[in-house]
């Protein structure tokens, strides 16, 4: 095994360090934050490197494309926790992926963030986000990922909420913290079963890991498969804003751009689109489970990208473009594999950074400024950002011969060949949903470009908008030029990608007519746009072209289709409802009868004890009574209602039996 098998720990653990050791820096020293958080992902990039070298070598290919480094966590009795850390290709092009986007994004923090007095705060939050990432796409035990998969739910509420003084921030970030956790329980749950199923936790273990050999075997009996794999998808459906878990994400933009650009590009969103890739073994199982994971991409790409035709928030656009390309990912999974999927949340992971670290710029640079219809003019002001901006916008529709051309047709042509080994009447349908999805963002991508960069200022903050500083523009102008490039290592014909991640795989084939539809369809979309979207509606003051000829459906998509309102009227509801149900039984019956019943009845007690001659009821008696009311009020005490009066009697509960534990394992031998 090599040593950086051995010591991949290592590349979570520095970003770790980094938040760990700025914690305790107080706010004056920036620099020094700042210096620390990118030394941490710079070094983690670095390995990283390296890792991803070792995954290309002929050895590592003659050792069987995997090395695990497992360890003992615990035991306890003749039980022994295991976890682990994996280097194959999958992990290897996430963590490059993940540590790569996170220095960009941390440099461009830098210049962003500059004027904020919780700078140092946003650095700590920020290198403990990327460490939790990175501990998730190098685990080997599901356990461990499922650990890592909480502290990235953490770390994004805690960055979500960074303004927490903006009540619609307080309120995203909670959003996003509830909505996720919906999905984590059945995670939760999938996990638990698989381990019942496999016996362990780990992947792989020298052929005796839960995807390996007899134990995935043992997974494929009756419907465990299928059901470990859609518990499973709920977790992956709520980080990575599958329809109906999606509603948090594009409220997830109250947090500062580096935070969007962050979650929105290669980490906290992809986090699902890699549990399913990692798990495929399991999910090849059930083709019910891959032909949900399809159908559901395959709808939420076409109904997220109808949404973004009618917001006028530049990274809200953003976000549900995020949302329509995780459905395109999921698509890819279930319809063709592991690499359709995993080439284009690779390309993905750029471009989207990209666009939103533009974004960024534009908004610093226009005094904080959202609104499309307040932007434009910005062409000529910001020449590079809109370069740049442009590139990105390409590779996001899929114009060739930029990155996004290559891994979206990849996806088309995997979705075009799907009733090739599916039965059913309908599996044609997720192929015209994905191209309907490419046709609606080619236009909002087109309407966005028009509204901010074109025509004249028509706002404050446009008007006196210069272009960007070099610690912002730097890291936009690198993603540009891997935008660009990153595209043709999954060439057809000479899809390295592909030999690199699954050299045993037959591949898709390359179905000539799809580029050309595709790319004819965006082209189409693109001189539609353009020409809706003409200087008459980037006047200052205009009405939206959509908005003024179709207002109930302009409407309907600027509503997000009243999602949120419907959960509002339905689930929470309820769940108010419930709550005050919880309230009322709690204060009545528990409060009321059970500790002030009983404490009325040994008051009562101890009212006839002193009626009664002391010399028929004994004085022990007496004290019995005493110390049942005692043991009255003290119940009473306890059922105080505090929450964290709770907690800390729950904490010393844990610290005792923590404790006690250790006494008896001691005493009975490891």
């Amino acid at each position: 095994m090599s040593w950086i098998s051995r010591n991949l720990w290592l590349i979570p653990l520095l970003p770790f360090a980094a938040a760990g050791i700025t914690a305790f820096f107080p706010r004056a020293w920036r620099r020094a934050s700042a210096a620390t958080a990118l030394a941490g992902i710079a070094t983690a990039f670095a390995l990283s490197l390296v890792a991803l070298a070792r995954t290309m070598s002929p050895a590592f290919a003659a050792a069987g494309g995997r090395e695990a480094f497992n360890f003992a966590w615990f035991t306890s009795g003749e039980t022994t926790a295991r976890l682990g850390f994996l280097l194959d290709p999958l992990s290897a092009i996430m963590l490059f992926a993940v540590s790569l986007i996170s220095l960009l994004v941390f440099a461009f923090s830098v210049g962003y963030m500059d004027e904020d007095d919780n700078f140092t705060r946003f650095f700590c939050f920020l290198s403990f986000f990327a460490g939790s990432m990175l501990a998730l796409v190098a685990a080997n035990s599901l356990l461990l990922i499922f650990v890592a998969w909480e502290l990235v739910g953490l770390s994004s509420y805690l960055l979500i909420g960074f303004w927490y003084r903006k009540p619609s921030a307080a309120a995203a970030m909670k959003k996003a913290f509830l909505v996720t956790r919906v999905g984590d329980l059945g995670f939760f749950i999938g996990l638990l079963w698989f381990y019942q199923g496999a016996g362990t936790s780990l992947f792989y273990d020298l052929g005796n890991g839960a995807l390996e050999g007899a134990r995935l075997d043992a997974l494929a009996g009756g419907a465990a498969a299928t059901t470990v794999a859609l518990l499973v998808f709920c977790g992956a459906a709520g980080k990575s804003g599958q329809f109906p878990l999606h509603v948090w994400l594009p409220d997830a933009m109250e947090g500062p751009t580096p935070v969007s650009a962050l979650i929105h590009a290669a980490t906290m969103v992809a986090a699902g689109v890699f549990l399913v890739a990692r798990l495929f073994p399991v999910f090849e199982l059930s083709p019910a489970a891959l032909h949900a994971v399809a159908c559901l991409g395959a709808f939420t790409a076409l109904f997220a990208a109808s949404i973004a035709l009618a917001q006028w928030d530049l990274k809200r656009i953003l976000a549900y473009s995020t949302v329509s390309q995780l459905g395109y990912m999921m698509l890819g999974l279930g319809v063709g594999g592991v690499v359709p999927g995993i080439f284009h949340l690779t390309t993905h992971a750029f471009f989207k950074a990209l666009l939103f670290l533009g974004a960024g710029a534009v908004i610093h640079n226009c005094h904080h400024e959202q609104d499309i219809r307040r932007l434009g003019g910005l062409k000529d002001r910001m020449p590079l950002t809109f370069a740049a901006y442009v590139v990105g916008a390409f590779a996001l529709v899929g114009l060739p011969p930029f990155s996004g051309f290559f891994s979206k047709d990849e996806i088309l042509a995997a979705a075009w060949r799907y009733p090739d080994h599916c039965p059913w009447w309908g599996a044609r349908l997720p192929f015209w949903a994905a191209l309907g999805g490419a046709f609606l963002t080619a236009f909002y991508m087109t309407r966005q470009v028009r509204y901010a960069f074109f025509g004249a200022p028509r706002g404050e903050g446009a008007a006196h908008a210069r272009e960007a500083g070099r610690w912002m523009l730097a890291p936009i102008l690198i993603l540009a030029a891997i935008s660009v490039v990153a595209g043709f290592v999954g060439f057809p014909g000479a899809n390295r990608f592909q030999a690199f991640l699954h050299p045993t795989g037959n591949g898709h084939g390359f179905v000539p007519g799809i580029p050309l539809a595709s790319a004819a369809l965006i082209l189409l979309a693109i001189g539609v746009a353009w020409k809706v979207y003409g200087p008459a509606a980037l006047a200052a003051g205009a009405k939206d072209p959509i908005e003024r000829r179709f207002p109930r459906i302009f409407a309907l998509l600027h509503g997000k289709y009243f999602v949120d309102e419907l959960f509002a009227a339905t689930l929470l509801r309820a769940n108010r409802a419930l709550g005050a149900a919880g309230s009322w039984f709690d204060r009545w019956i528990l409060d009321g009868l059970a500790v002030g019943g009983l404490s009325v009845f040994v008051r009562a007690l101890s009212f006839v004890n002193h009626l009664l001659d002391e010399r028929i009821f004994n004085r022990g008696f007496d004290r019995g009574c005493g110390a049942l009311q005692e043991a009255g009020f003290l119940n009473r005490r306890l059922q105080n209602g505090l929450v964290q009066h709770y907690l800390k009697v729950a904490t010393a509960a844990a610290v005792l039996l923590a404790a006690l534990l250790v006494l008896l394992t001691k005493r009975n031998g490891p």
